[in-house]
């Protein structure tokens, strides 16, 4: 039997619920304000911080691809999930009970939806962690001690163990409730010839998490050999919850340490997160079955805050044998994107860092990383070792263009234009090049090539102009003109509880911008400032209003949008200022009309009604500048009118 989750759960559950902490598991915030957090935007690629989180009102909204709302919103986007699942995903987190209308306090949740995926691979992750200390899993055990992990670390990462049995997950699984359909969609279970048995058999596992820290999937590591599942290590394949592009192991460890050090350190297995972090390199992770590739760096990229090229530091890590190498070539080659320090360490001998510090203590992986180069000076190094002579360790001038037919494209990419010429120098001094200024050259036009590449427009048909343009549905917020309209917009949607019958006393004839008109009139048909409503009800009981889009985001932008002020105590002073700057306005362009009409009133032939206008253009002119000096009277907060 199900049900429906009432409005005041809803309620309730939102603002127990702190938006900043579920939004600061994906995104590395900071201060922006005096009540206001910012990040790079998770819903699209970003390389200065334009997402805004409103702690006090529940809301984020991001000025660059123009998502906004509470933290239903946030999760229902970030997670691909529904309402009801948003909503009993936060109740979950907070231990809140929800009531569903028509069914009590025990409705069962929905089959199939993510919240049962997700409890379904928690219980099978406690499972596994139990079978990891029964009889039968002594080999996955001896596997861990030999690479000195001791219990306190299985239980750290929640090592496991996968038993004998063809079915005895999936049992004891269907026993707890669950459906087949449920655990063959989060990636636990099967169809077999006789019926459903589990997808892991005598395997040694590792939870996969998401950043929130629930268990979405499992990697599992070979130990028999008479193991007929293919493969040394099997990830869970891709279900509604794992995503392996999306998802790195041991980042729900890391990602704490990551955004305050500003560093990642991207290493290849299980295990070797494991060891970094045992020896106190606590920014380590791993990719889960795949490459590293864009989607893991965009994800470190918002943990790192990296909106500034000398912020933050991605070191990858790479057995010193061929394949490393390769690997570690292939990630320069893609890592033009990353606005930041990118680098590089080769364990020797082809150790990995598991074996490293079997063999040298935890020292020796701090020391690794510490010994970090840059990605292209490494890059660098590998293509001129594969050219100069083997008895001179010399290049000849064949191999010089070589090398630099391989490395000025490359170098010509860095954006930054000072560390663009100082690879260009470097490129000239360890090939060998008599003229740097040719190889400087040669960078910059390349350079020149790329930057015109990208702005040049597309070709092709132009599309035809039928009549004048249609002015911008969307108002600039940066429009000085309208910047008391805006703000004023602003301190209604924000504290409506402080604005109140002062933002309810200004007509929509206050605002002059079809889209803030339409704002205030929405605001207006949801009761007004003075109804009671605040935060994301207040925001909601607007939106809800319209079906516009473009309306919708503008609501959730001016609902987010930072006030320059510096301190909360700050604010009932600037929205006193702002809103008598807004009033203010509207009585200037009122004066104006007066002051038309007066010129064209002779006051000879028509004195009473020349009179009449100009004792309405005094009275209106006081009262302006009675508003100008309450305005000015708030501070240096309100803008001119």
């Amino acid at each position: 039997m199900t049900g429906r989750i009432s409005a005041r759960d809803i309620t309730a559950i939102r603002e127990r619920v702190r938006i900043e902490d579920v939004v600061g598991e994906y995104v590395a915030l900071k201060r922006g304000g005096a009540d206001s957090m910012k990040g790079l935007c998770p819903f699209h690629d970003e390389k200065s911080p334009s997402f805004h989180v409103r702690p006090n009102h529940g809301l984020f909204h991001c000025f660059g691809c123009s998502e906004g709302g509470d933290v239903y919103a946030f999760i229902q986007k970030i997670e691909h999930i529904g309402f009801v699942e948003a909503v009993e995903q936060m109740a979950d987190r907070i231990g809140y009970r929800i009531n569903y209308e028509g069914g009590g306090t025990s409705v069962q949740r929905d089959r199939g939806t993510r919240s049962r995926l997700v409890a379904a691979n928690a219980a099978a992750h406690e499972f596994y962690m139990a079978r990891l200390r029964g009889p039968d899993a002594t080999m996955a055990r001896k596997y861990l001690t030999d690479r000195n992990f001791d219990e306190a670390a299985w239980t750290q990462f929640g090592c496991g163990y996968a038993p004998e049995g063809w079915d005895t997950l999936t049992k004891h699984l269907l026993n707890k409730g669950f459906e087949f359909k449920e655990l063959e969609a989060a990636g636990l279970s099967k169809q077999g010839r006789r019926g459903p048995i589990d997808r892991f058999h005598r395997r040694l596992l590792w939870p996969i998490r998401n950043l929130g820290g629930d268990v979405i999937g499992f990697g599992a590591r070979k130990l028999f050999e008479d193991d007929t599942m293919p493969g040394k290590y099997v990830n869970t394949p891709e279900t509604l919850l794992y995503k392996k592009s999306q998802v790195l192991f041991g980042l729900d460890h890391a990602k704490r340490d990551i955004a305050k050090g500003h560093q990642a350190v991207v290493v290849e297995g299980y295990t070797d997160v494991m060891a970094m972090h045992l020896a106190g390199v606590k920014t380590a992770v791993a990719a889960c079955g795949t490459a590293f590739g864009d989607d893991h760096l965009a994800i470190l990229r918002r943990l790192l805050m990296d909106d500034n090229f000398w912020r933050g530091e991605i070191i990858f890590t790479f057995d010193g044998d061929a394949a490393g190498q390769a690997a570690a070539l292939k990630a320069f080659l893609g890592d033009q994107k990353v606005a930041g320090q990118t680098y590089v360490v080769v364990s020797p001998d082809g150790q990995d860092p598991c074996e490293m510090r079997q063999r040298s203590g935890d020292a020796a992986l701090r020391d690794m990383v510490a010994r970090r180069e840059p990605l292209f000076d490494f890059a660098l190094r590998q293509e001129i070792a594969k050219r100069e002579d083997s008895r001179t360790r010399a290049l000849t001038y064949d191999s010089q263009v070589e090398v630099m037919r391989w490395a000025v494209p490359i170098v010509a990419q860095i954006k930054d234009h000072g560390l663009r010429k100082r690879y260009a120098t470097q490129l000239a001094e360890w090939t060998g090049w008599q003229d740097p200024q040719l190889v400087y050259r040669r960078v910059d036009e390349e350079a020149r090539k790329l930057r015109g590449a990208a702005a040049a427009p597309t070709r092709g048909p132009r599309p035809e102009q039928s009549g004048p343009a249609q002015p911008a549905a969307h108002p600039d917020p940066r429009d000085p003109v309208l910047r008391s309209q805006r703000q004023a917009l602003t301190a209604g949607l924000q504290y409506p509880e402080i604005a109140g019958p002062a933002f309810d006393a200004l007509e929509p004839d206050a605002f002059t911008h079809p889209a803030y008109i339409a704002v205030r009139t929405l605001m207006a048909e949801a009761g007004g400032a003075s109804s009671g409503l605040s935060g994301a009800d207040w925001i909601g009981a607007i939106s809800d209003r319209t079906d516009d889009l473009i309306l919708r985001a503008l609501v959730s932008e001016l609902a987010s949008e930072p006030l320059p002020v510096k301190t909360a105590g700050d604010i009932p002073r600037f929205i006193n200022g702002v809103l008598a700057n807004a009033q203010a306005g509207l009585v200037g362009r009122q004066i104006a009309e007066l002051k038309s009409r007066l010129h064209r009133v002779s006051s000879t032939d028509d004195p009473d009604t020349y009179m009449a206008l100009f004792g309405d253009l005094v009275a209106l002119e006081q009262y302006r500048k009675s508003l100008l000096d309450q305005a000015m009277g708030s501070g240096d907060f309100a803008s001119s009118a």
